[in-house]
């Protein structure tokens, strides 16, 4: 691989990708729609290309010369139109694999999710060989479905698409989940599903990242792999030591999962019938995801990949550590 162009670049994951390919000396283009994600991934040490996912001449013009393209925009959230989602997430998907055909790129890695498979039911040990639901969880993990869809109907013809999902994506410099977790907690708003005893799979952004240039390299057409840490954990344990690298307590306090199924079902109406700004506390999604044993199996990425993840559960741990604040334990509640 010699050079490979990137969307979604100036996020965490693409953030990290774009690092671990310019570390092996290849030649990086990013997509930006603006002044801020040009700046994002020149930073990270790719060119920027201006322009967004619905931009074809400036996605054919980008990718002209490369030997692989790494899908990593999305748009993510747990509510919103399904209109917008399917635009960003299908039709943009599709945009994207139609240019890269155009450009004459031979290989097409996607970054897709286990929230495809996610209708509210526990996900116990599942691989690719589970069938998407009909019902998965909208807007977000429906969506991703679809797009996966189209990810699997481009392969052949002298393009190979490949697709990855990463379970729990978290790591330093995650802007989303672990601040999120930390606010809740030190406002004493966090708590925890059914006691949280139950076991997840995690994936570490370095992981992922080293998964998807796995993928590009040896992965079959068609194909889709799992990624994650390996064995997976429990869930408690796992969120508790992610809030108090960061000088927080999580605490003990619980609700059942049934109130919490009422809560979600509950803010969902309210977001839609009102105005309201933001993520809802709670939804369905979050309870299907984070509020039951979602564990998968990366068996496949092993044997067929050669996949083996770097960065320890424990590495990555004293990193966030490291990072933290040092006046993280004095830290006053958020108001």
């Amino acid at each position: 691989m010699e050079r490979a162009f990137v969307t979604g670049g100036s996020g965490f994951l693409g953030g990290y990708l774009i690092e671990a390919l310019t570390a092996r000396g290849v030649a990086v283009r990013a997509l930006a729609r603006s002044e801020g994600s040009a700046a994002a991934v020149t930073r990270r040490g790719a060119k920027p290309v201006s322009g967004d996912i619905h931009g074809p001449h400036a996605l054919r013009d980008g990718m002209t010369g490369c030997d692989v393209v790494f899908h990593c925009a999305a748009r993510l959230g747990q509510v919103g139109k399904l209109e917008d989602f399917v635009r960003d997430n299908v039709d943009g998907t599709q945009a994207v694999l139609d240019a890269t055909r155009s450009a004459g790129v031979a290989r097409f890695v996607h970054v897709s999710t286990e929230a495809v498979l996610a209708a509210g039911r526990p996900l116990v040990d599942v691989d690719e060989t589970v069938p998407r639901p009909p019902d998965a969880c909208r807007p977000y993990g429906y969506t991703k479905g679809l797009a996966e869809e189209r990810v699997l109907a481009a392969d052949g013809d002298g393009l190979a698409t490949v697709i990855v999902r990463p379970r729990l994506i978290w790591g330093r410099g995650d802007t989303t989940l672990l601040p999120t977790l930390v606010d809740a907690a030190r406002s004493g708003r966090f708590a925890w599903f059914a006691g949280g005893h139950y076991l997840t799979s995690t994936c570490h952004v370095r992981n992922v990242v080293a998964g998807m240039l796995l993928a590009a390299e040896r992965g079959r057409g068609a194909g889709i792999y799992f990624l994650t840490d390996g064995p997976p954990s429990e869930f408690r344990d796992f969120i508790g030591e992610m809030i108090r690298t960061q000088g927080a307590e999580p605490g003990d306090r619980s609700i059942p999962l049934a109130v919490a199924r009422a809560l979600a079902a509950g803010a969902e109406l309210a977001w839609r019938a009102l105005p309201l700004k933001g993520e809802p506390p709670l939804t369905r999604t979050t309870i299907a995801l984070a509020a039951q044993q979602v564990t998968v199996v990366d068996r496949r990425a092993r044997e067929e990949l050669g996949y083996d993840p770097p960065v320890s559960r424990e590495q990555g741990m004293a990193e966030l550590r490291a990072d933290a604040p040092s006046s993280s334990p004095a830290a006053p509640a958020a108001g």
